[in-house]
């Protein structure tokens, strides 16, 4: 996600008006100072001449180097300097000359802080308090005269340069504020953004869950009542002379298909399977394949080792839909005679084995996807399960030696919840 570049927000209104202030100062205390020394009396021609011309060119360097200033000169010590400096020398000459320059002269002191670091900033204070107290009225030739002088300096650089100076701090953190508040703006609104991106990906993956989960339900239920539908009208058919065998067969029909339309009912629900509501895990395992048994006509040996506890309902349920799924596999691939369930109880984990002796597979064989008929599906949705719950499934075969699948999950008590 990528975002615009944070904008600063525009100058508050009351630094506005200090700026429109500031702007245009130098030039009115240059021009009263200017018009009162053209109007002094005694002077000639020549006098007001010169003095035009000195008021004329320090306009012109403050228009250059103050108004019409680059921004990035802003940030740069040294121009700043040498405005200062080429100033500070201009107010000097202005006031050899009339001493009314001293109205000037005092922009010296509203300018420091406003274009110089601190410390320059304190040293113009002080050259303009020099400049003011030293010349504008003759060059103090007494010892009173310069006692009084210096006082004055001193204090003048003192007051002004550290009431500047405060200034100049309070500025700094109500940039710095303005910049944070800014930045925090940019940031909330970039967090709202993720957030509703978030929000987005989540319902998406939610959308996916689900999907994955009906498709694993309906497998587990409708297909594999199908399945089994199909097998015993395929069983039917081939005994339909014998009376007593087709009926068993078709009251099998009559059984798996009542059941597949309950289990289907339930999964729409988003209910777990009927077994585990009426049995423990163990005792709904077993009825599993006694079931299977039934049907598929495959001795099974069903086994529980530890001590069974109850768990948490989702790993209940994967790892009944995992034996549900095994046994279905073995009915319609293995061609075994026998097979065999173990639930083992351990401390933290608890693990599903269900095993046979039928004619086995290649597993690096089989599609990843399943094949291009759908099969292989249940087992990779039975490993969707077990992932889901943190678990592992491992299956074990070779061509001619049978099947093992293994599934390990973890001991996740009822109240617990699974990652």
């Amino acid at each position: 996600m990528t975002t615009e570049p944070a904008v600063l927000p525009e100058m508050p209104e009351s630094r506005l008006r200090l700026r429109r202030f500031l702007t245009p100062l130098p030039y009115i205390l240059l021009g009263c100072s200017t018009a009162l020394a053209l109007l002094a009396p005694g002077q000639t021609a020549r006098d007001r001449l010169v003095t035009a011309a000195l008021a004329t060119a320090a306009a012109a360097w403050a228009l250059l180097m103050y108004s019409l200033r680059p921004p990035a000169w802003k940030r740069r010590t040294g121009p700043m300097l040498l405005y200062a400096g080429v100033q500070l020398a201009l107010v000097g000459v202005l006031l050899t000359r009339q001493p009314i320059f001293f109205v000037f002269a005092t922009i010296g002191f509203v300018q420091a802080y406003e274009v110089l670091p601190p410390r320059w900033a304190f040293l113009e204070v002080f050259l303009t308090s020099v400049l003011i107290n030293g010349l504008a009225f003759g060059v103090p030739d007494t010892v009173a005269w310069v006692t009084t002088s210096a006082t004055v300096v001193a204090l003048q650089t003192f007051l002004i340069g550290w009431f500047g100076y405060l200034g100049y701090r309070f500025n700094e953190q109500t940039e710095q504020r303005r910049i944070a508040v800014t930045r925090l703006r940019t940031a909330l609104a970039e967090n709202a953004g993720l957030h509703a991106q978030l929000v987005e990906q989540a319902r998406e993956a939610g959308v996916n869950d689900e999907r994955q989960r009906m498709a694993r339900e309906i497998h587990d239920t409708l297909a594999q009542g199908l399945t089994g539908i199909i097998t015993q009208l395929q069983a039917a058919e081939r005994v339909r002379d014998d009376p007593r065998l087709w009926r068993h067969h078709v009251d099998q029909v009559h059984t798996l298909a009542r059941e597949s339309l309950a289990a289907a009912r339930r999964s729409v629900a988003a209910l777990g399977p009927r077994e585990l509501e009426e049995a423990r895990l163990p005792d709904a395992v077993a009825d599993l394949a006694a079931r299977w048994s039934r049907t598929s006509g495959v001795g099974v040996r069903v086994e529980t080792t530890g001590e069974a506890r109850t768990l948490h309902t989702e790993i209940e349920i994967t790892l009944f839909r995992a034996a549900q799924e095994a046994l279905a596999n073995v009915a319609k691939h293995a061609r075994a005679l026998t097979a065999a369930v173990t639930l083992s109880y351990l401390d933290d984990v608890v693990m599903l084995d269900v095993r046979d002796d039928g004619a086995g597979f290649d597993p690096a064989a089989v599609p990843a996807g399943g094949g291009a008929d759908g099969s292989g599906f249940g087992l990779r949705g039975v490993r969707q399960r077990v992932e889901r719950v943190q678990g592992t499934l491992t299956i074990e075969s070779e061509p001619g030696d049978g099947t093992a699948v293994n599934v390990t999950v973890p001991a996740l008590s009822p109240e617990a919840r699974p990652a």
